[in-house]
């Protein structure tokens, strides 16, 4: 059951949005491990949720995801493949987003979101490798709005940056 509680989310005792619960939103580059030469680092955002597991965290964001992202009547990603990896204990997830080939399968890795836990807190990981920057930009906006209480499927863009633009 999911209840809006001042500008978080609040479900069984697990508090996501104000009041600390998610932290700044500092960005990070890092390499992704492939049998390949990268061409360039992934861009990556990352933010700490208190309170929550892994597992947790991932229930409500990846819900929300699948709902917006991946509906049947208007998905934002209608060429992608959703795919999940949950560690037997929950305190590792993984979401990843990748382009769709035939009959559905899953393709080359586009975006990646992680869920790790550090001590108290539950770390998200967002890394694009191979989304638009207009496309990532609207992800990690929604995530971004998910993670201050809001639940809507909004079909605002944001305005893109020029370091993005320029990123292409």
């Amino acid at each position: 059951m999911l209840a809006l509680a001042g500008c978080g989310f609040r479900t069984s005792g697990l508090s996501l949005g104000s009041g600390g619960v998610f932290g700044g939103g500092s960005t990070e580059a890092s390499n992704e491990a492939t049998s390949s030469v990268p061409v360039a680092a992934p861009a990556t955002s990352r933010t700490s949720i208190a309170t929550a597991k892994p597992v947790d965290a991932y229930v409500l964001l990846g819900g929300k995801i699948k709902s917006c992202w991946f509906n049947a009547d208007a998905p934002l990603l209608p060429n992608h493949v959703y795919r999940a990896d949950v560690s037997p204990d929950g305190s590792k997830v993984q979401i990843t987003i990748h382009e769709k080939q035939a009959l559905g399968r899953a393709g080359l890795s586009t975006y990646a979101i992680d869920f790790r836990q550090e001590g108290a807190y539950t770390v998200v990981t967002t890394a694009n490798s191979k989304m638009s920057p207009e496309l990532a930009a609207k992800m990690q906006y929604d995530i971004d709005r998910w993670k201050r209480g809001e639940t809507n499927c909004s079909r605002e863009m944001p305005k893109v940056t020029a370091a993005a633009r320029a990123a292409r």
